[in-house]
């Protein structure tokens, strides 16, 4: 094999409190992992895909995660109401039922980090949501939608089959 194609690999050495290796390697043995390695790349990995914690400007993409109860239609209409106003940056949701009249909804996002952290606010202050996780990357979703250009060739096909 190319040894071009072969990841490179540096070795470095940490010092940890003893107590916070104990937890790390807990943490790697139940995620099933062959060695503490992997698990520090993944942390690492996860730091460096938003290093500024959403703050910094650029587009982000990501999720938001919620648990709310849903005691009757007006939490879900809320909640949409506020997706409402993101359009732009809410591209899908997803919503399961949970037990206990409790449900959980993930919503796609892109946009600014001042945007998306505008978006959290608000649907946090819809009385029911217990929980909000906002996950963001730099990385960001191809465009969906080619705005300003021709219609997509699907279209014009069908149009034309007519």
């Amino acid at each position: 094999m190319d040894s071009d194609l072969l990841p490179q690999l540096a070795r470095i050495g940490i010092s940890l409190p003893s107590k916070l290796l104990a937890q790390l390697d807990a943490l790697v043995s139940r995620r099933g992992l062959p060695s503490r390695s992997q698990m520090i790349a993944e942390l690492i990995r996860h730091e460096l895909a938003d290093p500024d914690g959403g703050l910094a400007d650029g587009a982000l993409a990501g999720t938001i995660t919620l648990i709310y109860r849903a005691e009757s239609g007006r939490v879900r209409h809320a909640l949409a109401r506020v997706q409402s106003e993101y359009l732009p940056e809410v591209i899908s949701s997803q919503h399961v039922f949970l037990e206990e009249d409790r449900s959980l909804e993930v919503l796609l996002v892109q946009g600014s980090a001042e945007r998306l952290h505008q978006l959290c606010d608000r649907l946090r202050r819809v009385r029911a949501v217990q929980q909000l996780k906002l996950v963001t990357t730099r990385s960001l979703l191809p465009p969906l939608h080619a705005h300003g250009t021709a219609e997509p060739a699907t279209a014009r096909r069908r149009a034309d089959a007519r």
